[in-house]
């Protein structure tokens, strides 16, 4: 027995031996061609974590850590050959993406992919799935630092192996994220957060005067807003519950909404709604299995 788990031992550390790992930094600085109220950054990660920060400098400066790793050198090279950082120039709209191996980006043949919960926020811009398998060679991570100037509007996903983090960006703000949390700091404009593994944590420096909207499938959400806070609030659950520390805090009337053509129709009824303050603004929660926090 002694024998055979020193030699599972050995194989498995022969095995690690044999990985091939590569890491190096990708740099980019790109400007606004057309400089407006509109000018937006996107930012398509598929593995790895986003981190987004607001600063009073006009340029777009991104900072890329990009980690692959291969059973053999040959694969190894493969990965360093494809795996780039793409990126495309809209005068107005910057967009950077991971380019190579399975992944396509472009402007998509089929807009609805992207409609849904948040409408079409993303444009007519993503990547383009195909049914058809396919695997690469090689395992990679691709870690996004950037720096954003201050006013401008962000649009930011990951999927895998990574969180989203933004910070001092006035404008207005996507984060999409699949298995991992999301945080959102010193806000002053309409958000747009979802995550189905993971927490939504959002503070505002000046509350919104736009629609929101915050959604986690398996986490909680974690709400600070300024002092003084006016809107209307919609909460929805199936195992979480609201908690709160607003005074002012005023219930609305049941709503039923109705959706649907000819004889398909579905009702959907949301009872809980509620007036903060003087009303404002909808701010939009929903959990599946996870709480929800509002602070002022």
């Amino acid at each position: 027995m002694k024998s055979t788990l020193v030699l599972m031992i050995s194989l498995l550390l022969a095995l690690v031996a044999r990985a091939q790992t590569f890491t190096d930094t990708i740099t980019k600085t790109m400007s606004f061609e057309k400089k407006d109220a509109g000018n937006a950054v996107v930012i398509a990660n598929i593995n790895g974590h986003v981190t987004v920060t607001g600063y009073d400098g006009n340029q777009v400066i991104i900072e890329v850590t990009r980690t692959i790793n291969a059973k053999t050198q040959e694969r190894l090279e493969k990965g360093k050959e494809e795996l780039q950082l793409g990126t495309m120039d809209r005068a107005d709209t910057l967009l950077f993406f991971v380019e190579g191996g399975c992944n396509h980006f472009d402007k998509k043949t089929n807009n609805n992919n992207r409609k849904g919960r948040y409408g079409d926020r993303w444009g007519s811009y993503g990547y383009e799935w195909s049914g058809e398998r396919c695997d690469t060679p090689y395992d990679y991570k691709l870690d996004f630092a950037v720096k954003v100037p201050t006013q401008v509007n962000v649009l930011i996903s990951t999927i895998n192996n990574g969180n989203i983090i933004i910070s001092k960006v006035k404008g207005a703000v996507t984060a999409n994220n699949v298995n991992g949390s999301i945080k959102l700091t010193d806000l002053a404009r309409e958000a747009w957060a979802s995550t189905v593994n993971g927490n939504v944590d959002i503070a505002y420096t000046k509350n919104p005067e736009k629609d929101c909207r915050f959604y986690s499938l398996n986490g909680d959400i974690n709400a600070h807003f300024q002092k003084g806070l006016a809107a209307n609030m919609s909460f929805e659950s199936f195992n979480g519950d609201l908690f709160t520390n607003v005074d002012q805090l005023e219930k609305l009337p049941v709503v039923v909404n109705k959706e649907g053509k000819g004889t398909m129709i579905k009702y959907k009824v949301n009872g809980n709604r509620f007036k903060i303050g003087g009303g404002g603004a909808l701010l939009d929660f929903e959990t599946f299995n996870g709480d929800v926090y509002i602070k002022e």
